[in-house]
């Protein structure tokens, strides 16, 4: 094991030896493929917390303004065609910028990466991938969460799932007493949200710190998570392949915007 590495942290050393961490575990025997049942997702800060948006904006009212930027947002974006699913609006705002709860995971590893290396200013840090087992964290759901899994028969959620247990935030936070959190896929609002394979992590108060909670698990769910750390030595090579790849912010982001973001890193000097 690398120097550095523990039970939930792994330092790469090479782009071989990245592959092989983020893969880890991918063989499934009950269906005989590759399949993972982790979320991804990229910081290009090591350090960085996991809090969502809501939470850093306005630290310590989350919970107070959080119902009210939500009514503001359905007020006003009368232009928005969405199911009227408390769920389906907070997707849709988290997807167009607005401080929620929610914070932005990936199926892909690839993409989680994509984030970890996409900003040249952060290239002299560490950057890291976050990787969360759902299917152990849904353990430690509440009992209506689980049942609803359970019969669904998948480790994830969708607006249309979490509608048969909770109408809205407030009736979600109130179903378990200790701090818990479900991933759901959103619905694919635009090309941008398929070509990411998003998924949410929503957890039951919006002031939660995700690796602190992640962190304080300890022997209640083992696994539950790794943290990659990319060295900032490997940052260029990583991006150089994941470019290659065609992992970009031209596919990421479909349209101009994106095409002029890749172009504008694509080329710059070294």
């Amino acid at each position: 094991m690398p120097e550095g590495n523990s039970a939930n942290t792994v330092v790469v050393s090479s782009w071989a030896e990245l592959l092989e961490v983020l893969y880890q575990g991918s063989w499934n025997p009950q269906i005989g493929r590759h399949r993972l049942n982790v979320a991804f997702r990229g910081t290009a800060q090591a350090d960085h917390s996991l809090q969502s948006s809501l939470s850093r904006l306005v630290a310590g009212r989350s919970y107070e303004l959080e119902a009210h930027v939500l009514r503001a947002f359905r007020k006003y974006a009368y232009e928005a065609r969405v199911d009227d699913a408390e769920w389906n609006w907070l997707a849709l705002a988290q997807h167009h910028g607005l401080p929620t709860r929610l914070l932005d995971w990936s199926y892909s590893p690839l993409v989680a990466l994509h984030f970890a290396t996409h900003d040249p200013a952060h290239f002299e840090q560490d950057g890291a991938v976050w990787a969360v087992d759902f299917s152990r964290t849904n353990e430690l759901l509440p009992g209506a969460l689980r049942r609803v899994l359970r019969e669904e028969g998948t480790p994830v959620f969708t607006a249309e799932m979490l509608s048969r247990v909770a109408r809205g935030l407030r009736e979600f936070d109130r179903l378990g007493e200790e701090d818990f959190v479900v991933f759901f896929e959103p619905p694919s609002l635009d090309q941008r949200i398929v070509n990411q394979q998003a998924l949410f992590s929503l957890a039951s108060r919006p002031d939660l710190d995700l690796r602190e909670w992640l962190e304080g698990l300890g022997e209640r769910s083992p696994g539950a998570y790794r943290l990659i750390r990319v060295p900032a030595a490997l940052k260029w090579e990583v991006r150089d392949k994941l470019d290659q790849a065609g992992v970009t912010e031209r596919v990421l982001f479909p349209g101009l915007d994106g095409l002029s973001r890749w172009l504008t890193r694509y080329y710059m000097k070294r």
